[in-house]
């Protein structure tokens, strides 16, 4: 089930794409091409519209999942789910994140077919590696915003659920800042170290735990000395 939750899932995200795209794609059409404040304005309105539009439908979302659980608890013998919530939101997450990276590196392999070269102009050398690092952020932030978003909506702590919006404009917002990369990368990155200490925490996590874990694996991997 949990395999179906991901599918279902990566198909949200492309219903958001395509009806994002379609909305930015009449505008273009429909606007002065030669105007280029206003083309400027309207990539940042379509940026804008599309982060909604993917909070939207993770909402909708969460709606359809809570559903499912219902009717999963109503035909269990023990009255209870095989799959927790939170195990719902990390495979959601996971989904939206992972179908997010396969369209960010289906552009990138397209733009390295040519025929153009690369920092050819002077532009940067290092636009498929920063690209492909942004895309590992995407992919991470997505499944950390949604434990937090479907914990906000859980125990209706709407503020929870600002935030993620909040921190998924900002990043999709920063990428305004390239070819300086630097503009983009670096909040991108702290604000998935920052989401993944609060979905840890969330999910159960804690310090000791941590602790104990990376002193188990430590232990399990360091050579044993001989007899």
């Amino acid at each position: 089930m949990l395999m179906a939750c991901l599918s279902f899932r990566a198909f949200f995200w492309l219903v958001s794409l395509l009806l994002s795209s379609l909305v930015w794609f009449i505008a273009v059409k429909a606007s002065d091409p030669g105007d280029e404040p206003l083309q400027k304005g309207l990539l940042i309105f379509g940026v804008l519209f599309s982060v909604l539009l993917q909070e939207a439908f993770r909402f909708l979302y969460y709606k359809l999942l809570r559903k499912a659980i219902e009717g999963l608890v109503a035909l269990s013998e023990d009255g209870c789910s095989p799959i927790s919530i939170q195990q719902m939101a990390y495979v959601a997450g996971l989904g939206f994140g992972l179908m997010s990276g396969a369209f960010s590196m289906i552009n990138l392999l397209s733009d390295a077919l040519g025929p153009g070269t690369v920092g050819i102009h002077g532009d940067s050398e290092l636009y498929f590696l920063t690209s492909a690092f942004m895309t590992m952020a995407m992919i991470f932030l997505h499944t950390f915003w949604g434990i937090l978003f479907f914990h906000g909506c859980e125990t209706q702590r709407w503020w929870e659920m600002a935030v993620v919006i909040l921190t998924h404009l900002i990043v999709s917002g920063s990428t305004f800042w390239n070819p300086l990369y630097v503009g983009s990368l670096v909040p991108s990155y702290l604000l998935m170290f920052a989401t993944a200490a609060w979905a840890y925490v969330l999910s159960g996590g804690c310090t000791q735990n941590l602790l104990r874990s990376l002193q188990g694996q430590q232990s399990e991997t360091s050579p044993q000395p001989g007899s």
